[in-house]
């Protein structure tokens, strides 16, 4: 799936000309340079996943893996990597990117469609908020191996809490997306462009289902529109 909210201005426009303008000079900056906010969490994603294969897990999956961005940099660290997507052009794409890979396997499919066990590593980067919580989080659950992880980069929607996290979110975008693309381009990459959806459930909701879930889940708040969570299965 696709990154959500990638270089979106998420503050609610004021009723100045100027405030207004300032919004779209930036929404336009921002489109000519763009990047996607789940990058910013790679490091986080891949120091979980080390964490996991120095343990001996070696089976990792990547629900709503989109074109494969994730899946590639996971491949580095797993043995075998699992990409499920259940938008065709986009698992599409990703097929294509691994055909022939002796670690990569992409299976057009929704999560939980297929019942799943024996995996160490599961990962939902955006993608958490495109399927119903409760049963995708029960699913991830139930097919760790004891002391495989769930790691989530989630997106909510916004509520009053959000608004100082927000207005940094906006100042730092587009001197993000200047470092990492100066230069300007036309259209966004392949990876940005697959099917996105906003987030029904504030932070507060999805944190109350994921720790009755998900004992001791931690889970916290994050700049660029985003939370971070992870959670260890028990021993047995």
């Amino acid at each position: 799936m696709a990154p959500s909210g990638v270089n979106r201005i998420r503050v609610a426009a004021g009723p100045y000309a100027g405030v207004m303008g300032l919004l779209a000079a930036l929404g336009r900056f921002n489109a000519a340079h763009p990047w996607s906010h789940n990058d910013a969490y790679a490091g986080f994603v891949l120091r979980h996943a080390r964490a996991v294969r120095r343990g001996g897990g070696d089976t990792a999956v990547d629900v709503g893996c989109g074109t494969g961005n994730m899946v590639e940099r996971l491949a580095r660290v797993f043995p075998r990597v699992i990409g499920i997507e259940p938008d065709a052009p986009t698992a599409a794409i990703a097929a294509r990117r691994f055909r022939g890979s002796p670690v990569v396997e992409i299976e057009h499919r929704a999560f939980g469609a297929e019942p799943r066990r024996g995996c160490d590593f599961i990962v939902f980067v955006a993608s958490l908020h495109h399927m119903p919580l409760e049963p995708s989080l029960i699913a991830a659950r139930d097919a760790l191996r004891p002391g495989g992880r769930i790691v989530i980069v989630g997106v909510a929607r916004e509520s009053r809490g959000d608004t100082v996290r927000s207005l940094v979110s906006l100042a730092l975008n587009p001197l993000v997306g200047l470092v990492r693309h100066p230069a300007r381009v036309e259209h966004p990459p392949p990876h940005m462009l697959a099917p996105a959806v906003d987030a029904v459930e504030s932070f507060e909701e999805i944190r109350a289902v994921a720790e009755r879930v998900l004992p001791g889940i931690r889970m916290p708040r994050r700049l660029f529109w985003r939370y971070t969570a992870s959670w260890v299965a028990p021993a047995r």
